[in-house]
């Protein structure tokens, strides 16, 4: 197997973002205006990067987030095993704080290594991962595609990160996420690496223009 570099970011902004409504795989909401701004400052940061192929979740919110490197004519293609986790009768929900103490629970159940626990009507994160390996099998069998763009979700980027790393999956929320940051792995051919970590550079101005505004 050749070796990658793997660009992985995660979706921008949306309203459910804005309002701590709980999104997951069954809610296919669109980016918001800054989201849509946050993807135009990734582009124009990564625009000069050679992708040879870009991967995103079925959800419009992974698409979009990608939109001017597919538009810019890059091959694209949309794979279900890198939806997010389903967050089963959360999803669509406010955050109130009966349900942030039952996802915290949840969480906290997750970190002591009970990931096979699902959210009520929901996935565990061990299902995830064995519905998202056809999915990176498929992506790293690609022998021509050296360096490629991976646009996903929050929780399902922490899984992944653990499956590629081997690191347990109760470890994954040692990786932090942003909207639209990025993580940088390198691939030699039998192992991976970190190069980049919740990288958010790229929106450094956008984060100026929010706390003058």
């Amino acid at each position: 197997m050749n070796t990658k570099k793997i660009y992985i970011v995660r979706h921008g902004q949306t309203d459910f973002n804005l309002r701590g409504i709980v999104q997951g795989s069954g809610v296919d909401s669109s980016l918001n205006d800054f989201g849509r701004a946050q993807a135009k400052a990734f582009y124009e940061a990564y625009k000069h990067v050679k992708f040879d192929k870009v991967y995103t979740s079925v959800l419009k919110r992974s698409i979009e987030s990608v939109e001017h490197f597919i538009a810019a004519g890059i091959p694209h293609e949309r794979l279900i095993g890198l939806n997010e986790i389903s967050w089963g009768k959360k999803e669509g929900q406010s955050i109130t704080p009966e349900e942030d103490a039952y996802y915290h629970h949840m969480l906290k159940q997750w970190r002591e290594g009970e990931t096979q626990l699902r959210i009520e009507g929901g996935e565990s994160p061990e299902d995830v991962v064995k519905r998202m390996k056809p999915a990176v099998d498929h992506i790293m069998q690609q022998q021509n595609e050296n360096t490629i763009l991976i646009c996903m979700h929050g929780r399902a980027i922490r899984i992944l990160l653990c499956h590629l790393l081997n690191y347990p999956l109760r470890s994954m929320d040692m990786f932090e996420h942003e909207n639209s940051c990025l993580y940088l792995l390198n691939y030699t051919g039998s192992m991976f690496s970190v190069e980049r970590y919740n990288d958010t550079a790229h929106l450094a101005q956008l984060k100026r223009e929010l706390s003058v505004a």
